[in-house]
């Protein structure tokens, strides 16, 4: 795929050639495009050559990105092919690159895939805060399965007891007074099920 812009300034027939292949891949079932190359062709002869990194397609979709670039600020996805050549001379930054290689209908590009990272820095915060919210809810479960008790002050934990109805003739016989600094208090002789202090 060739852009020819003619003469600009100094250079006589400016053209910067696109080099794209297609490959079929059996994972995915079907056929990807990438570009394997970019030259910038002047005075008749190629003057620059970058290899291309990380820009691909499936062949029936177009390749987006925001910043396609030589440069580091922009993650160079154009690498100098040579340091023997004049590629380190040179600069190259497409700004809103998209570019489509095959299967184009009607001279529109086809739906396209972005070069954004699947982890860009606002999905990682978002991973990084869901990590730190589960700690701290498996921190609450374990507390919470780990809290003891409050029935320390008895002996045993006794079931509701029944009693059957005594006569009043027989409460005296029940109960027997326990002695106490002032209160006085009583405590059944029969305990079948927990003793409690009062």
């Amino acid at each position: 795929l060739s852009l020819k812009f003619g003469d600009v300034g100094n250079l006589k027939g400016l053209v910067i050639r696109f080099l794209l292949t297609t490959s079929y891949y059996q994972m995915s079932v079907q056929n990807w495009f990438s570009l394997h190359s970019l030259q910038l062709l002047y005075n008749h002869s190629t003057q620059a050559t970058f290899n291309a990194t990380r820009i691909y397609a499936p062949a029936s979709y177009s390749y987006h990105c925001e910043h396609v670039s030589s440069l580091q600020r922009y993650d160079a996805l154009l690498i100098p092919s040579s340091a023997n050549d004049l590629s380190k001379l040179w600069e190259v930054t497409f700004t809103d690159f998209q570019i489509q290689g095959f299967n184009i209908q009607e001279g529109h590009f086809a739906y396209a895939k972005d070069c954004a990272s699947f982890f860009s820095p606002a999905i990682l915060m978002g991973l990084v805060m869901s990590l730190i919210l589960l700690l701290v809810l498996a921190y609450a479960l374990h507390m919470l399965i780990h809290l003891k008790s409050l029935d320390r002050h008895y002996e045993c934990k006794a079931s509701p007891a029944y009693f059957a109805e005594v006569k009043d003739n027989d409460i005296g016989d029940e109960k027997e007074p326990l002695r106490s600094n002032a209160n006085e208090s009583y405590e059944l002789r029969n305990q079948q099920f927990c003793k409690i202090y009062i």
